[in-house]
């Protein structure tokens, strides 16, 4: 348990995930305000919209034409942040020049995937039922298990999903190259960069390891080795259910809190309470517990701000290729 006079000091506080320190300033919070506050908001759109371009049935931006699905829907991101064929780089060998040293790059190669979540064009996840969340874990499941290197050791025990007969989940093409990562994501609300209404989430897979899952997996293989086999979110899941002083919401198998090293206002992280290496490890119960614990958070998000709340959020899985310690740590 922390020291209560930690409520009233300016101190730092360790984030084990990226091994850094965050400052925290509590009694900040008897500051006076004259800022700016946003009232409560109604969010109006209709069920459907003939000039959207990820309704069912209409015209997308780059001509394709959307099929009449009923529930998730997959297709190649019509303006991919990165490319599957592209000219090659490295920045030039090391030459001992300012120019070399500081004004580095490399080529980085992928796919990108959009999924939208339903097709009502007015509705996001707070919206849906948990039952219809479960599909959309599926195809998030069924693109990771495609884009798998055969040598993960993922790739034996990932079984195909099979989503209801109603979706048009694409089947997705052989990889030009076996990816590194697959980072699946939300970034829900114009605040936040979101360039539709409709519910949906990108899906980018790179050869290239991104920053904070990089960072992450080094200090897992840390805590793997120095605890003696130990899964850290695991145990941290552990601590959180046993203090009950930040947890948010949970569930049998999941457990959402705000993080001792949170970085950001109302920041949350979803975990689960037994090591998971992906999504793949997940049964059935599982991934209704998932539908149901983000259908939660979602929600309270929701009602506390009165609004159809903007957010960023990302699941942060094993990479689709690596070693053996980085799958399984």
């Amino acid at each position: 348990m922390p020291d209560p006079v930690l409520d009233d000091i300016s101190h730092r506080r360790y984030n084990p995930l990226r091994d850094s320190w965050i400052l925290v300033s509590p009694h900040r919070n008897n500051r006076p305000w004259q800022g700016q506050e946003e009232a409560a908001t109604e969010t109006t759109l209709p069920a459907y919209d003939p000039s959207c371009y990820l309704c069912p049935g209409n015209e997308r931006a780059a001509g394709d034409v959307n099929p009449h699905y009923k529930d998730t829907f997959v297709f190649v991101n019509d303006y991919s942040a990165v490319k599957e064929t592209q000219a090659d780089y490295t920045s030039r060998d090391q030459d001992g020049s300012l120019s070399t040293r500081f004004l580095r790059a490399e080529s980085v190669t992928g796919k990108c995937y959009v999924v939208t979540f339903a097709p009502s064009h007015n509705r996001t996840l707070a919206d849906l039922a948990p039952s219809e969340i479960i599909p959309i874990i599926n195809t998030w499941t069924d693109l990771y298990t495609a884009h798998l290197s055969p040598s993960s050791p993922l790739a034996k025990p990932a079984p195909s999903t099979t989503s209801p007969p109603s979706s048009h989940t694409t089947t997705p093409t052989q990889p030009k190259a076996q990816y590194r990562y697959m980072q699946i994501f939300e970034n829900k609300g114009a605040a936040m960069g979101c360039s539709n209404p409709p519910p949906h989430g990108p899906i980018w897979t790179t050869t290239s390891l991104p920053e904070e899952p990089s960072l992450e997996l080094e200090q897992f293989k840390i805590y793997h080795r120095e605890q003696g086999g130990c899964h850290m979110l695991a145990d941290y899941a552990a601590l959180e259910s046993d203090v009950q002083e930040r947890v948010v919401c949970q569930n049998p198998s999941f457990i959402a809190v705000c993080p001792w090293w949170a970085t950001w206002p109302f920041e949350t992280l979803l975990i689960p309470r037994q090591h998971l290496r992906a999504l793949t490890d997940f049964s059935s119960v599982q991934k209704s517990h998932f539908a149901g614990i983000l259908s939660d958070v979602t929600k309270r998000y929701d009602n506390l701000f009165e609004t159809q709340f903007p957010y960023s959020m990302g699941i942060h899985q094993a990479p689709l290729k690596g070693e053996e310690v980085e799958i399984e740590c």
